[in-house]
C-alpha cells in the first residue's frame, strides 16, 4: 500500500514537472497565435478604418456579406485557385522527375543538389525582380530568344493570360526544387531490400515505379501538397513585384488584395475579414485533402 502511494506521488510530481516545462511554450503559443487570431476575428466584426477619424462601429457580419458580394474578392480567389490547381501538379511532376534523376548517384551529385536548391533560398522579392527582368518586353532574354527564332516578342506582363502564366512559371521555378528535395528524402528512406525483391520478381523499371516507389512516396506527396497549399495562399512578394496584381486585377491574389485593403485603404475591418476568410478556406481545403489521402491509404491497406 505504501509503495502504491509512493508511485502515485511520483506520478503526480512528474505530471506537475511536465506541466511546468510545457507552460512557457503554451503561454507563448497563446500570446503569439491565439491572441492575434482572436484580435483579428474581433476586428472583422467592426467597421474600422484608419483613413478617417471615425470610431469603430460594431457591424457583426456586415463585412463578410460585403466581401462575398465583391467581384474583386472572387477574382482574387479564382486567381489563387488557378495558381494552386495548375502549379501544384506541375511542380509535383517535375519534382518527382528531378528526384528520380538525382537519386542516381553520380560524381558531383551533392554539388548539383546544392545548386538545385538556390531558387528556394532566394528571397521571393528578389525572385520577383529577377523574373521581371527576364520577362521584360524589350530587354528580357526570353523575348530575345523568341525574336531570334523569328517569332514576335510577347508582352508577358501586359496581357492577363500571359501575366498569369508568368506567375505560375516563376512559382514553379522557385518551388520545384523544394518538392524535389522532399521527394528525394522519401526515396532515400525506401529500403533497398524492397527494390531487390522487385528485381528478383522480374519487375520492369516502370512497374517498380508505379507499384513500389509511388505508393511508398504517398506520405511525402501529401506533405508537399499540403505545404504548397499553405504557401500559395500566402503568395504575395513575387506577385506584387512582378505584376502588382495587374494588368488591372488579372493576377491579383488573396494576399495581394489583403495588402491593398490593409496598407493602401487602411480598412482594418475588411482586412481582418479577408484574413479570416483566407484562414477558413485554407483549413477547409487542407482538411478535405487530408481526408481524401487518409481514405485512400485506408483503402489500400485493406
Amino acid at each position: 500500500m505504501l509503495n502504491n502511494n509512493r508511485a502515485l506521488t511520483l506520478g503526480e510530481s512528474q505530471k506537475r514537472f511536465a506541466l511546468l516545462m510545457a507552460a512557457p511554450g503554451l503561454v507563448a503559443l497563446i500570446l503569439l497565435v491565439a491572441g492575434p487570431l482572436l484580435y483579428m476575428f474581433v476586428n472583422s466584426l467592426f467597421v474600422k478604418t484608419l483613413a478617417t477619424p471615425v470610431p469603430p462601429r460594431f457591424a457583426f457580419l456586415k463585412n463578410y456579406l460585403e466581401l462575398f458580394q465583391n467581384v474583386r474578392f472572387w477574382n482574387a480567389f479564382k486567381n489563387t485557385m488557378v495558381i494552386m490547381v495548375v502549379g501544384i501538379p506541375v511542380q509535383s511532376a517535375l519534382g518527382l522527375l528531378m528526384a528520380l534523376l538525382l537519386f542516381k548517384k553520380f560524381p558531383g551529385s551533392k554539388v548539383v543538389i546544392a545548386l538545385f536548391l538556390i531558387p528556394v533560398m532566394i528571397t521571393p522579392v528578389v525572385s520577383g525582380f529577377e523574373w521581371k527582368i527576364i520577362l521584360d518586353e524589350r530587354f528580357g532574354p526570353i523575348n530575345y530568344l523568341i525574336s531570334f527564332l523569328g517569332a514576335a516578342p510577347k508582352a508577358w506582363l501586359a496581357k492577363p493570360v500571359l501575366a498569369m502564366i508568368s506567375i505560375i512559371i516563376m512559382d514553379t521555378w522557385q518551388w520545384t526544387p523544394f518538392v524535389t528535395v522532399v521527394l528525394l528524402a522519401g526515396l532515400s528512406a525506401i529500403p533497398k531490400q524492397v527494390y531487390e525483391a522487385s528485381s528478383v520478381d522480374g519487375s520492369s523499371s516502370w512497374e517498380t515505379l508505379w507499384r513500389i516507389t509511388m505508393p511508398l512516396l504517398k506520405p511525402m506527396f501529401a506533405l508537399v501538397v499540403l505545404l504548397r497549399i499553405i504557401f500559395i495562399f500566402k503568395i504575395f512578394d513575387p506577385v506584387q513585384v512582378l505584376t502588382g496584381g495587374g494588368p488591372g486585377i488579372a493576377t491579383e491574389t488573396l494576399s495581394v488584395l489583403t495588402y491593398i485593403y490593409g496598407f493602401k485603404n487602411f480598412n482594418v475591418g475588411m482586412t481582418s475579414t479577408l484574413a479570416v476568410i483566407q484562414l477558413i478556406i485554407m483549413v477547409i481545403i487542407a482538411k478535405l485533402f487530408m481526408a481524401i489521402v487518409m481514405k485512400r491509404n485506408a483503402g489500400s491497406t485493406e
